[in-house]
């Protein structure tokens, strides 16, 4: 349970700056750039990454241990925590990043904002509303995903499901793989619901029930300005 619990509390704690007034910083109106809003023991290729910082797109940006990267780019903020990494690029008008490995926390102002992708899927806000989520690789074929505000729609290919506000969940991404995985037989340690298959899922979603209520909570009062996603 330990396991599960910590990218939320990494969440919880440091999605926090995403609340901190940017006025002082110019932002790229192009989705194809971003600017570093904040940085501390991370790196924008191979140089360290400083406040003011441009990002292109096919820029690789990472967090060294206890290391931080909050990137602006127009109506939508992604935030790096440590020992993370994702490739910054931009895909019809829209900023975009790929996350390599660790954790990605992504905040929006609409829809068409930001889109993040994790091994076969695509996590974006489902809506026009102001959006918090985060991504976390456990391996190349799942995931975790929790919705602190807003709705989240997870897509791998034509099979796209939503994340509802305070929500978090194990993404599988064979789902052959589940008749061969104990804790969906047993329940585990999350007390995960098996969902219903149908002939088209790409994925599955496992409900973790004691996951998001207090980080929800935290995170909405943190980005409770619409104008500050």
């Amino acid at each position: 349970m330990a396991r599960l619990r910590d990218p939320l509390r990494i969440t919880a704690a440091v999605v926090l700056s995403f609340g901190l007034p940017a006025a002082s910083i110019s932002t790229a109106s192009t989705p194809g750039f971003g600017t570093v809003v904040s940085a501390q023991h991370a790196h924008v290729g191979r140089a360290t990454a400083s406040v003011g910082t441009t990002v292109f797109s096919g820029d690789s940006l990472d967090t060294e241990e206890l290391g931080t990267l909050q990137v602006r780019a127009g109506a939508a903020r992604l935030l790096l925590p440590a020992n993370s990494r994702v490739t910054w690029s931009a895909e019809q008008g829209t900023a975009a990043a790929t996350l390599k490995n660790g954790t990605a926390v992504f905040s929006t102002a609409n829809a068409k904002a930001f889109a993040l992708h994790a091994s076969t899927a695509v996590i974006r806000a489902n809506g026009d509303g102001p959006t918090v989520g985060s991504v976390s690789i456990v391996n190349p074929k799942e995931l975790r995903v929790s919705c602190s505000r807003g709705t989240l729609a997870i897509s791998v290919d034509d099979d796209t499901k939503t994340v509802a506000e305070g929500t978090a969940y194990r993404v599988v991404l064979d789902p052959d793989s589940v008749a061969d995985d104990p804790t969906t037989q047993q329940g585990g340690p999350a007390t995960q619901k098996r969902p219903k298959k149908s002939g088209k899922d790409r994925f599955l979603l496992f409900v973790i029930f004691f996951s998001a209520a207090a980080t929800g909570i935290a995170l909405y009062y943190a980005l409770e300005s619409p104008a500050s996603p």
